[in-house]
């Protein structure tokens, strides 16, 4: 497996060399990143393993990294991998490994987080319990969070908010938004990402639910009219290591690694915000589009019916549909970390 990751032998132990010895080996790291090619990975990532660790540690630490997704093996075994120690370091997409985990969706539950500062607040609630779950069950400490920037749902023709979805087929790229639009009498369709531009031209679909940037790189504004801001979900991703693998780094190289690794967790989420308003700025063709291609997108703005109907939405269809397939564990979850800021109750 090309991608493994791996602390080299010896790295666990740092000995003081005689005073005549050459310097010791630097510690060399094999770390999974997220996916390939988006910025989350190019901009923040990938420079921060290659070059960035090397600066703070002042050489005492390399690192390699690719990204999970080119890995050799399913995303979805990310955790028990990482619970071997098969990969010491990595990062999982919490929508994928909550098909085994559903507690884990709880931060991105279609619906629950509109904006980003919804997403920082829902994040906050939660961390805590991620991160014993994560200690106590695979034996991984988390050391960061991440997150891509929104899913907003765009259509070839014009709607005024969530109501006008019924009678609509739109793609959705996962099971809760797929009951989120059955409950609004719409059609959902789970089409691949790659195939999305192809499917509203064919007419398969009308509308679909993807990331702003991300739906401009594909080609999206050339086939639909309309573009919503309300994020209907983010994705977000847990970066963390093996127990092991962590504890056997010198005590001050994980200290500089942490704190390396707050900043780095505060850039990809500055990064994500950024993201998603250039991305509808670019959609729209707005003058501080930073991007080289605008579209002429009408922007449908939030209004406060569709506030009222997410929140319903959440109450009705997201919270009982995912207790269905998590079960009373998750209901006592949500009540103790959620549920009290939140205001509202999961029940099973």
């Amino acid at each position: 497996m090309a991608l493994l990751l791996a602390v080299t032998a010896g790295a666990a132990m740092a000995q003081a060399p005689a005073p005549s010895a050459d310097p010791p080996d630097p510690i060399r790291l094999r770390v999974m990143g997220g996916l390939a090619d988006v910025s989350q990975y190019t901009r923040f990532e990938e420079p921060f393993w290659r070059s960035r660790v090397v600066e703070l540690t002042g050489g005492r630490i390399t690192a390699e990294i690719g990204p999970f997704d080119r890995a050799g093996f399913r995303a979805q075994q990310m955790l028990q991998l990482m619970r071997l120690g098969v990969v010491p370091f990595g990062t999982a997409l919490l929508a994928i490994i909550a098909t085994d985990e559903p507690e884990f969706s709880i931060p991105d539950l279609t619906v629950l987080s509109p904006d980003m500062a919804s997403l920082r607040r829902t994040m906050a609630l939660f961390r805590p319990r991620l991160q014993e779950r994560l200690r106590e069950d695979y034996s991984v400490e988390l050391l960061a969070v991440y997150t891509y920037p929104a899913q907003v749902i765009w259509c070839n023709r014009a709607f005024g908010g969530l109501s006008d979805m019924a009678g609509r087929r739109v793609r959705a790229s996962s099971v809760g938004q797929a009951e989120v639009f059955a409950a609004l009498g719409a059609t959902p369709v789970i089409i691949p990402f790659a195939e999305i531009v192809g499917a509203i031209r064919s007419g398969v679909v009308e509308c679909a639910v993807t990331g702003t940037l991300s739906g401009m790189a594909i080609g999206l504004h050339q086939v639909t009219t309309h573009i919503s801001p309300i994020a209907l979900n983010w994705g977000v991703s847990v970066f963390g290591a093996n127990v092991s693998a962590w504890e056997a780094l010198p005590e001050a190289d994980r200290t500089i690694i942490r704190a390396g690794l707050a900043d780095l967790e505060a850039a990809i989420w500055e990064g994500a915000e950024r993201d998603t308003g250039d991305g509808i700025a670019c959609a729209t063709g707005q003058p501080s589009c930073q991007g080289s291609v605008r579209g002429r997108l009408t922007l449908v703005p939030a209004a406060p019916s569709d506030e009222a109907r997410r929140r319903a939405l959440l109450t009705d269809v997201v919270l009982p549909g995912w207790v269905s397939r998590c079960g009373i564990d998750c209901v006592e979850s949500w009540n103790k970390y959620m549920a009290p800021t939140l205001g509202l109750t999961a029940r099973e």
